[in-house]
């Protein structure tokens, strides 16, 4: 019913730069907090990035100084510059968003399909 596409994932060196993109589309009523999370192999997934409707934002300490968040809410975007990459950023990178669905009842948590970091000399 609701679809999150990310882009922007590739092969950077260290020290580059990449900018992540996760639009929402399909049946939405509204959108609250958004984030991005990544799961490297062998570790768990964990919490990268996140931000509320109101542009409130939360780092993990690894990314603090090198990530920023941030929301189009006109385009149901939400968006991750990654700036400085570190080998030990590899991973998949997954976007997550609270939706109000119809009819309108319940918030639900829906997930991208993943894009693919690799931070590599």
């Amino acid at each position: 019913q609701v679809q999150l596409v990310e882009s922007g994932g590739g092969l950077v060196q260290p020290g580059g730069s990449l900018r992540l993109a996760c639009a929402a589309s399909g049946r939405i009523v509204s959108i609250n907090a958004m984030g991005w999370y990544r799961q490297a192999p062998g570790k768990q997934r964990e919490l990268v990035a996140a931000i509320t409707s109101g542009a409130s934002t939360n780092y993990a300490d690894s990314v603090k100084g090198r990530f920023t968040i941030s929301r189009d809410n006109a385009k149901n975007t939400v968006y991750l510059q990654m700036n400085n990459l570190k080998p030990e950023d590899t991973a998949v990178y997954y976007c997550n968003a609270g939706v109000l669905v119809p009819p309108a009842a319940f918030e639900y948590a829906f997930w991208g399909q993943g894009t693919q970091v690799t931070v590599s000399s």
